[in-house]
């Protein structure tokens, strides 16, 4: 498996990812994740639809809080042919409880924490903690990458303007 030594850092800290990088204009990756009921949650469950993949370490960090709940608030401007699926290994009953707790109810969770491969595959596994990289990836209803943006420390937030811009324009 490929891995790029020093791809982020994590407090200053360089990181490697594990995983090629994905790259705008290619197909996304399918994937399988669990859902805040144990069941599965597929790529193919968002064709026809515009996809925004927002990936975090873990909902129970400040950044990732204050990260999903600004995207949760954002959802109800983009309109039904948007979703977004925040991707993390929380379990998914840990996401359950923060999603309640949180007030999070326009936001899909699905939970990588069974076999790591959405981190793998999408090129975000962080090696040195076993967490996921922070990134923003818009797909759109055909199932092609339109927008990447991986953030370059784990403890900054993202552009939030330009992903919501590009779903934006793709919906």
């Amino acid at each position: 498996m490929t891995e790029r030594a020093a791809a982020i850092t994590l407090k200053g800290n360089p990181m490697t990812l594990v995983g090629p990088e994905i790259q705008v204009g290619q197909p996304a990756p399918d994937f399988t994740l669990r859902g805040q009921d144990l069941g599965e949650i597929k790529l193919s469950d968002f064709r026809g639809k515009v996809l925004v993949l927002v990936t975090v370490p873990s909902l129970d960090t400040p950044v990732c809080d204050t990260e999903v709940r600004r995207f949760n608030q954002d959802a109800s401007g983009l309109g039904d042919d948007v979703v977004i699926l925040t991707v993390s290994v929380d379990l998914p009953m840990a996401q359950k409880r923060w999603c309640g707790a949180a007030g999070v109810e326009r936001v899909v969770t699905g939970s990588d924490y069974l076999d790591h491969s959405f981190g793998s595959t999408y090129g975000l596994r962080i090696k040195e903690v076993g967490l996921i990289a922070r990134a923003v990836i818009v797909v759109d209803r055909e199932g092609v990458v339109q927008h990447y943006q991986l953030v370059p420390e784990v403890a900054d937030e993202p552009n939030y303007e330009t992903a919501l811009q590009a779903a934006r324009d793709l919906a």
